[in-house]
């Protein structure tokens, strides 16, 4: 299915970007080490077994809705092998890994079937030609309406897969959002990344001192008392890797 994303915040609305000093009131995060989710034992790894749903297929590229709570590559081990690449390369075994979403995050997923187009895909994103957009629900019904986080990020070694903010060492990171709907003690909003980092979307959220709800590695309480992650990578945008005709695609947040 092909749509066109909402609109990323404007200059206005970025203007007032959160950055070094500037970071939000966080809450109370668990300090203990985290699991890797690569290496989990047998017994804590049970993806959903679900269809391939295929959103779009040509003979150059692969689009399909990974579930939440399935790994996109193997982990480590043969109880982590079943994973979204697994599955889309028993149905297409041509299918090239092009990038990935974490095992918690829902969505739109592009794979490329042929050499030329995992080139061409990988530049696109190095380059960031390529855009998409996530639906988050986050904790706290946030004040303003849109705007910029943009705070560097490094791995947390004792606690990885864990993530952290490092001004000294960290790679730049950036994300726009914006707030669509709040209810209830919680806000929907739009996350649109400007670089690609590990766990970039929910470590800023957190930053924001909006933890995304059903986070298990930066939420707590009851923001983290929730059935899955409430994220989910509904939009993207390329541009086709013969001939470069812009394509846009959507998966229905189904949260």
């Amino acid at each position: 299915m092909q749509i066109s994303p909402p609109e990323a915040p404007g200059p206005a609305a970025r203007a007032g970007r959160l950055g070094p000093g500037r970071a939000g009131t966080l809450p109370p995060t668990r300090e203990s080490a985290y699991p890797d989710p690569m290496s989990l034992p047998a017994d804590s790894y049970d993806p959903p077994q679900t269809p391939l749903e295929v959103l779009h297929s040509d003979d150059h590229l692969l689009l399909l809705n990974k579930p939440a709570g399935l790994l996109s590559v193997p982990g480590k081990g043969p109880h982590l092998a079943d994973c979204l690449l697994a599955r889309a390369q028993a149905e297409f075994p041509e299918a090239l890994l092009v990038h990935r979403l974490d095992r918690d995050t829902s969505g739109i997923m592009i794979f490329a079937r042929t050499a030329r187009a995992q080139r061409h895909l990988g530049l696109q994103f190095e380059k960031r030609q390529l855009s998409k957009f996530y639906v988050a629900r986050v904790w706290g019904e946030m004040a303003e309406d849109a705007g910029t986080v943009d705070l560097p990020i490094i791995v947390d070694w004792p606690n990885r897969p864990r993530q952290k903010i490092d001004h000294e060492t960290g790679r730049r990171a950036v994300t726009d959002w914006k707030a669509v709907r709040r209810a209830d003690g919680e806000t929907r909003v739009h996350l649109f990344p400007k670089t690609g980092r590990s766990h970039q979307l929910r470590l800023h959220m957190r930053e924001l001192g909006h933890p995304i709800l059903g986070d298990p590695f930066y939420a707590s309480g009851p923001a983290r008392d929730f059935p899955r992650l409430m994220l989910h990578a509904e939009g993207l945008k390329l541009r086709h890797p013969e001939g470069g005709a812009v394509m846009k695609f959507s998966s229905p947040c189904p949260f």
